[in-house]
């Protein structure tokens, strides 16, 4: 029987404006214990949109309950001169929970001005 590795974290952005991915995005990540929310990092996505490496992996990623707040507000701004003083998504919450630490969990998060979908990818 071989030794099972232990799963990591990931995501990526689309900009389903554009069609392309969302490089330049700035992501946090936080872990919610019984205290509240702590955050555990902050990055940014790459030219794919995707983080350079898992956001945790190994013995960092454990069991509960995770939130990556996607700042698409600032994103946008960046790259739509034209868009309204108000914004319609400023900064999209996603939380989900995590069973089984030995698996990947992927989360991406595909996005425009003016709506969002999200899964739990492979």
């Amino acid at each position: 029987m071989g030794v099972q590795v232990k799963g990591w974290l990931s995501t990526h952005v689309l900009d389903l404006s554009s069609g392309n991915p969302a490089a330049g995005l700035k992501i946090k990540l936080h872990f919610y214990r019984a205290s509240g929310p702590e955050m555990i990092l902050e990055t940014i996505t790459n030219t794919d949109g995707r983080t350079d490496s898992p956001l945790l992996e190994g013995k960092q990623f454990t069991k509960g309950v995770y939130e990556l707040s996607f700042d698409v507000g600032s994103y946008f701004r960046d790259q739509m001169k034209s868009l309204p003083g108000e914004l319609f998504l400023n900064v999209v919450p996603v939380r989900f929970g995590v069973n089984n630490s030995m698996d990947h969990y992927h989360v991406p998060l595909l996005v425009s001005p003016y709506g969002y979908s999200t899964y739990r990818g492979s």
